[in-house]
């Protein structure tokens, strides 16, 4: 059984239990990091030297770390021509979208994360809110069209290139104030299907907070 190091609700963490979901993999999650602390622990450096979250630990000991390393591992691991595309230019179309989302997306998640839950109301500024969703659309204009012909990601089935966006886009969609969600029709229907999936309705709606009043 792997052992897996992070809160259940971190960001990060959230895109290794979904891909674990998935799969099927028996595991342990330890609570760490937050308000858990635990960072810092000697200990838990010797396994990730960057003191960050997730750290995925396997029965003799042996560790990865970095949610994108953490997902791609165990879906080659446990299902080479399934999560993990065997044909090498299947995979590289999850890979460079998995390797878009963190480059694209991860934007507007941290001034989420700072307005709905790390400020109180009087600190926290609409306007960087606005500024956010203005630019993350060009992305998500990108998203969409290429949604535009294809169920998922990677093609007609769910693949490793669904999980760094779908994991964000949760927090998209319901992060949003109503009145600044942008219409993405193609991208709506693709989370829809998601949510239709046990392992992301456990891992990553379930374990994403609501945002504060």
């Amino acid at each position: 059984m792997i052992k897996v190091w992070g809160r259940r609700d971190g960001s990060n963490v959230i895109k290794a239990m979904w891909c674990i979901g998935e799969l099927g993999i028996p595991y342990e999650r330890i609570d760490w990091g937050g308000k858990f602390g635990g960072n810092d622990d000697p200990a838990y450096l010797a396994k990730n030297p960057n003191g960050r979250l997730p750290t995925i630990e396997e029965e003799d000991g042996w560790c990865v770390w970095e949610s994108g390393a953490v997902i791609r591992y165990l879906s080659a691991k446990h299902d080479m021509g399934g999560l993990y595309p065997a044909d090498p230019r299947d995979r590289a179309d999850a890979d460079r979208w998995m390797d878009w989302s963190s480059l694209n997306l991860a934007g507007f998640n941290q001034v989420y994360l700072d307005y709905h839950f790390r400020l109180s109301p009087a600190e926290r500024d609409i306007a960087k809110m606005e500024a956010a969703v203005k630019a993350t659309i060009p992305r998500l204009d990108v998203l969409n069209a290429h949604l535009a012909s294809r169920n998922y990601v990677g093609g007609d089935r769910l693949t490793i290139g669904d999980i760094p966006a779908g994991a964000l886009i949760h927090r998209w969609m319901t992060w949003t104030p109503k009145d600044l969600l942008p219409s993405h029709p193609h991208v709506a229907a693709w989370y829809a299907r998601l949510c239709e999936r046990p392992a992301y309705k456990e891992h990553v709606m379930e374990a994403t907070n609501k945002p504060a009043a």
